[in-house]
Formats: C-alpha cells, sequence, structure tokens
C-alpha cells in the first residue's frame, strides 16, 4: 500500500524533510543562543545603570578599551569645556530619526588630561552638512559633568565608515585614540554620554537611557523552530496516510468498474 513512496516525487519530499528538521532545530539553538546574549547584556545595561557614580579616573585612562562591565557606568569628572577643539559626528540621528550631528567637546580635567564629552545633538544646518553648525555653548568655568561611560566607536563594531576629506572639524566616528592625536593630548579611553548639567533651552538634544534589547522575541523565534521541526515529520506522515488513503479508494473504485456483474 505504501510502495508510492519509493517513486521519485515522494523519495525527493522525504530527502527535504530530512535535511529540513536539522536545519531548523539549529536554527531554534541559534536563536535561543542569541535570547541569551542579549539576557546577559540587559543585564549588564541594568546593572551598570544602577551602580553609584563614580570619578571618571577609576574606570579610565588614556589607552584605556572601555569594557562591556564599564559600559553605561555613570561616571562624574571635574574641570572645564574646550570649545576651542570642539568637533561635530556626522549622520547621527535623534529619537525622531532626524539626521543631523552629535556634539563632541573636549573636557579638561584638574591635571590635565582631557575626557570626550558627547554632549547631544543638533540639526544639520542644511542638507550637505558641509559648514560647521551653530553649537550652544557649554558651561563655562571649572563644572562637574555627569554622564554614561562609553566605549570607543570603531568601524567593525559600528558599520560606520571612518571617512577622510571630512568638512573642516567633522569626524564620522568617537575614537579616543584618534582624538588624542588630533589634539596632541593624554585623553581617557573610551568617551562620556553627558547627563548633566542639562543644556539651557534643551539644546544639544540629549540622548536617552539605552533601552533594553528585546530578549524575548528570541525566546519565541526559537520555540517556533522547534515547533516546526516537530510539525514536519506530522506533515510528512499525514500527507503519506492521505496519499495511501486517496490510493486505496482509487483502487477499489477501479476494481469496482471492472469486475463484471452477476448474470
Amino acid at each position: 500500500m505504501y510502495r508510492f513512496l519509493l517513486s521519485r516525487q515522494w523519495v525527493i519530499l522525504t530527502l527535504v524533510a530530512l535535511l529540513l528538521i536539522p536545519t531548523v532545530i539549529r536554527l531554534g539553538f541559534w536563536q535561543m543562543h542569541r535570547y541569551e546574549e542579549r539576557t546577559a547584556r540587559n543585564q549588564l545595561v541594568s546593572e551598570a545603570l544602577a551602580a553609584p557614580p563614580v570619578p571618571v579616573e577609576k574606570l579610565t585612562s588614556p589607552g584605556h578599551t572601555v569594557t562591556s562591565a564599564e559600559r553605561y557606568r555613570t561616571v562624574t569628572a571635574q574641570g572645564h569645556f574646550d570649545t576651542d577643539d570642539e568637533v561635530v559626528v556626522r549622520r547621527r540621528t535623534n529619537s525622531d530619526d532626524e539626521v543631523g550631528f552629535h556634539v563632541l567637546t573636549p573636557f579638561v580635567l584638574t591635571d590635565g588630561r582631557v575626557l570626550l564629552v558627547n554632549r547631544g545633538w543638533i540639526p544639520a544646518d542644511g542638507p550637505s552638512q558641509t559648514a560647521f553648525p551653530k553649537i550652544p555653548a557649554p558651561p563655562s568655568g571649572e563644572i562637574t559633568v555627569t554622564g554614561r561611560l562609553m566605549p570607543d566607536e570603531t568601524t567593525s563594531a559600528s558599520g560606520i565608515k571612518n571617512l577622510e576629506g571630512l568638512p573642516d572639524r567633522q569626524i564620522m566616528l568617537i575614537n579616543s585614540e584618534q582624538e588624542a592625536r588630533r589634539l596632541d593630548a593624554r585623553v581617557l579611553g573610551g568617551y562620556l554620554v553627558q547627563t548633566e548639567p542639562e543644556p539651557k533651552g534643551g539644546t544639544p538634544e540629549q540622548l536617552g537611557r539605552p533601552g533594553n534589547e528585546d530578549a524575548a522575541l528570541n525566546y519565541a523565534y526559537a520555540v517556533q523552530w522547534w515547533l516546526f521541526a516537530v510539525g514536519v515529520p506530522v506533515g510528512w506522515f499525514v500527507l503519506a496516510r492521505r496519499e495511501a488513503r486517496e490510493r486505496a479508494q482509487a483502487a477499489a473504485a477501479q476494481e469496482t468498474e471492472t469486475t463484471p456483474a452477476p448474470v
């Protein structure tokens, strides 16, 4: 009754099913790994944001690479802003997906070292984004700034190309080594996303708090893939049973038609 399974059509269908099952199982494990990674990152972010503020010098120094555990930590720094060496970071968006600049201002610490401070987002003056924009001035004199510590931006991590030949005082990536060469100064590794003092008039527009990644979505995808893996053999069996039943019914009907009626 199941000799049809040896037909070319069913052999191909069976092979496809056998290949599909381990593939979707692996996809389910991949989504589960993504779930675990995102959950771990969310935990690190939550712990960093909940940690008490510490002086920036305790977490970073010139040449230091900001670690995952140090990322988003709230730090404080004492010194003054150096607006003469201020630059803007191109092609950055705000919460409304408007394209503009991030304002990057060197902050000179009391010991002479420099901390890069991202003061927030400002709109571009025109569509070309070639002219240096008008930037609201930061507080003057000796102050204390507070913000979230972030690692240096790189092309490999961000996908942003570090283009050359940009307009004056414009950069693509916030990178302490690059800025140390430009400023000829001892620049602390990473940079600060400023949260305090808040800018007057709301500009530059402060950057929002980091949100949690949707790890639950990866968990749901993993379950879906595994359910699909279970559904493949079940579907194959249902199709085979239906094919066998239809063939048996067709054979019975043909036999009835060819059987001579009794005299």
